[in-house]
């Protein structure tokens, strides 16, 4: 692989392990303040392990979605990206400080504004859904793979010489007996 991955560190309206549920919205703020550069990629949360970079955090409808990018220089990084290669690892947790909360039934409590300090890849992740998306083996994804395959069929037609009409000398297969040569006597 070559250290770049996907995935949904929270999603919204969904409880995790310690009945904590991130409303929509939620990392807003925070997000704005910080920009993608203040929220650390980490390693089990540990802030001695720094193991990346993000390259891209929003919320959509779903929950917070990031990209990021392991540092192949440091050698965590290309553990971690051996074993997110090899479907060992897939586990995101969110590193934050509660700004803004709610009580609600069930024990429950509705984070409404998170302070979000840092993203850790984990073995284990407090909330089940927050997950890396399996990495494509190939490369490329299936739409982009199909619409290459096509452009390099296009290629390959518009280099290809004219077609002409095949005449019985180049037609595969045998050749018709009037067009072979005839058979010198010396050889009957």
């Amino acid at each position: 692989m070559d250290g770049h991955f996907t995935g949904y560190a929270s999603l919204f309206g969904v409880p995790d392990l310690g009945r904590d549920v991130v409303a929509p919205g939620a990392f807003g703020q925070s997000l704005a303040t910080r920009g993608v550069a203040g929220v650390r990629m980490l390693w089990q949360h540990d802030p001695a392990e720094p193991v990346g970079r993000w390259l891209a955090l929003r919320e959509d409808a779903r929950g917070l979605r990031v990209a990021g990018q392991l540092n192949l220089a440091v050698q965590r990084a290309r553990e971690l990206d051996a074993l997110l290669g090899a479907g060992g690892l897939d586990g995101l947790s969110i590193g934050f400080r509660t700004v803004r909360a709610q009580p609600q039934r069930g024990g429950l409590r509705r984070l409404e504004a998170i302070d979000l300090w840092e993203i850790s890849l984990v073995t284990f992740p407090l909330q089940a859904g927050a997950r890396i998306a399996a990495p494509a083996q190939a490369g490329l994804a299936p739409a982009r793979a199909a619409a290459l395959a096509q452009d390099i069929r296009a290629l390959a037609h518009r280099m290809a010489p004219p077609r002409r009409a095949a005449s019985p000398s180049t037609r595969p297969g045998p050749r018709p007996a009037a067009i072979l040569p005839a058979r010198s006597a010396r050889f009957a």
